[in-house]
């Protein structure tokens, strides 16, 4: 693992963390615990009931009725206590759940775009699903299960301890085998299962970089390194998953012996003291009732460690997120944007020896538009997402509105530049709300930018601005899908926008109607084009050719088609074409 992962954090912090998320809902805490202990406490009064019992019968007692009603009264108090404070826990876990989710998710958007990226954004989805998953269901089963195994065995003990003190004696004669083993387990499982949820997060990373570079996957017939290389991690998540298995297995073991030991030492102690009639045969049953019933509580408590361990495993990759160093809070608004861009020497490498950007330097003025064009992996995708703030400066500097791009605040600088790539995103829910998601604009402003780009088709739809669109509603084309995205960058307040082949999805019918509703889009701000089609190019202010990763040429379209240059060979390929 590199060191730009996301971080995980320690034991102390976590456990400082999900107590605060607790101390904000103490009264609840304290409620669903003290119903949850008494709904147990009142189950348990039945081996005493049972006691009672055997003990009137061994004295020629008569009528069986008043024991049975206690009992049924028991055990139904028991049960009914026992599922109102399951209620109340898991109320209690989904809100801490929920309120642990949402700083962590706060948290990673306050970061800049570039470190999520750096640390890759399968990790960040495996934590914010995957792991948010794993302590949901903790937090529905086995946490109350694991408080009422506790309390089971506390008031048990508790129990016997007032029959006899040799009766509790005897069975915590099972707890040193009980702890070396739960020890040995814990010193066992717990590297397995921080390990096993990095590789998953790691194989989610791999995945998703092969689905979203399908296409490049594809033309450069990588299909089988890729899969070998999610085959790789699948193989070493299933290994770590049967390893798992074998030290729980383990621990069953010795489970089971305990259990022999303190059963067989209860037995012992209620034979003799029965014998020398120190106690009754009644007491001696209810002990004995007693230690059989710890056996599930037992189990339970020290099997539901293993998934209390689990769950505390993604916890620390939660509050991991949640302890990323935030940027400070903007004092106020933002200075008045200008769009001004300024690249000096900017280096880049996603891969060590390989240079993806050398010593690229460019400008824009206020309100120019700039085509970059260039064969594939000429590094224009990457120049777009390190001026976006996408990616890190690895060398050089990158100015927007003369201030170092590091300098300035994430939020400012998403407010600043706004980028669209060639796979934009319908977001679930109506065209109204998913356009609402990124701007303040009203009704009538949504209206104009979307006659103003030419996508009418938006208000003819069945029920316009309200039509449900995503997956669970009207599937739209590529096309529209584009279009509906370029409206949204229409309606952004952005002084800097950056199309990175926006519009390369779109099919000859579309691709003329795309192009000039992105130009609508840019209007007067300052705009970078990666141009999927030299078309795009030609009405530019300017235009950078880029090969291996540096600009070769700079001009407009007149100027570079009159000279002979990669350009002029790029263009007369295209008009041939």
């Amino acid at each position: 693992m590199n060191d730009d992962k996301l971080p995980i954090a320690s034991g102390r912090d976590t456990a400082r963390g999900l107590f605060a998320a607790l101390g904000r809902r103490r009264g609840l805490t304290a409620f669903a615990l003290i119903t949850l202990c008494a709904g147990v406490g009142a189950a348990l009064v039945a081996p005493w009931i049972i006691g009672l019992l055997v003990d009137d019968i061994t004295r020629g007692g008569g009528s069986l009725l008043p024991f049975g009603l206690a009992l049924v009264g028991s055990l139904t108090v028991g049960a009914a206590l026992t599922w109102a404070g399951r209620v109340l826990l898991a109320r209690l876990g989904q809100g801490t759940i929920r309120e642990v989710r949402e700083a962590a998710f706060r948290a990673a958007l306050a970061q800049p775009t570039a470190r999520i990226e750096a640390a890759g954004t399968g990790d960040l989805v495996a934590r914010l699903s995957g792991d948010v998953r794993a302590v949901g269901r903790v937090v529905e089963e086995a946490l109350p299960a694991f408080l009422a195994a506790l309390f089971g065995i506390v008031l048990s003990l508790a129990g016997m301890g007032l029959l006899d003190w040799r009766f509790a004696l005897a069975a915590l004669l099972a707890a040193p085998i009980q702890y070396l083993a739960l020890r040995r387990f814990l010193r066992r499982s717990g590297p397995v299962y921080r390990t096993h949820r990095a590789v998953v997060a790691e194989r989610g990373q791999r995945t998703i970089e092969a689905v979203r570079g399908v296409d490049t996957v594809l033309a450069l017939r990588t299909e089988e390194r890729h899969l070998d290389g999610i085959a790789e991690v699948s193989e070493e998540a299933i290994g770590l998953e049967v390893r798992a298995t074998r030290v729980r297995n383990d621990f069953n073991v010795f489970l089971n012996g305990a259990e022999l030991v303190g059963l067989s030492a209860v037995l012992l102690v209620g034979y003799f003291l029965v014998a020398d009639g120190q106690v009754g045969l009644g007491a001696a049953t209810a002990a004995a009732l007693y230690f059989l019933g710890l056996f599930g509580p037992m189990g339970t408590l020290l099997f539901r460690i293993d998934e209390l361990q689990d769950a505390g495993a993604s916890l620390a990759r939660l509050f991991g997120v949640i302890g990323l160093p935030s940027p400070t809070p903007r004092a106020g608004a933002a200075s008045q944007r200008q769009g001004a861009i300024a690249v000096d020497g900017l280096g880049f490498q996603h891969r060590p020896g390989q240079r993806d950007l050398d010593a690229v330097s460019m400008s824009a003025a206020p309100g120019e538009k700039i085509a970059v064009v260039g064969a594939s992996g000429a590094g224009k995708t990457t120049l777009a997402r390190v001026v976006a703030g996408a990616l890190p400066v690895g060398e050089g500097a990158v100015r927007h509105d003369e201030v170092e791009i590091a300098e300035w605040h994430p939020h400012d600088l998403r407010d600043a530049v706004v980028m669209l790539t060639q796979e934009p995103h319908v977001f679930a829910g109506s065209i109204r709300d998913d356009l609402a998601l990124f701007t303040d604009a009203d009704e009538e402003q949504m209206r104009e930018a979307i006659v103003q780009l030419g996508a009418d088709w938006i208000l003819a739809l069945p029920e316009g601005l309200d039509t449900v669109v995503g997956e669970a509603g009207l599937p739209l084309t590529p096309g529209q899908t584009q279009h509906l995205a370029l409206v949204r960058v229409a309606l952004a307040a952005a002084s800097v926008v950056i199309l990175d082949e926006a519009t390369a999805e779109a099919g000859s019918a579309d691709a003329e109607l795309l192009d000039q509703a992105a130009l609508a889009a840019i209007g007067e701000r300052t705009g970078i084009v990666i141009a999927h089609r030299l078309s795009q190019a030609v009405s530019a202010d300017r235009i950078l050719v880029m090969h291996d990763g540096r600009i070769v040429q700079s001009g407009t379209h007149a100027e570079l088609v009159a000279v002979p240059g990669p350009y002029a060979k790029l263009w007369e390929a295209w008009t041939a074409w």
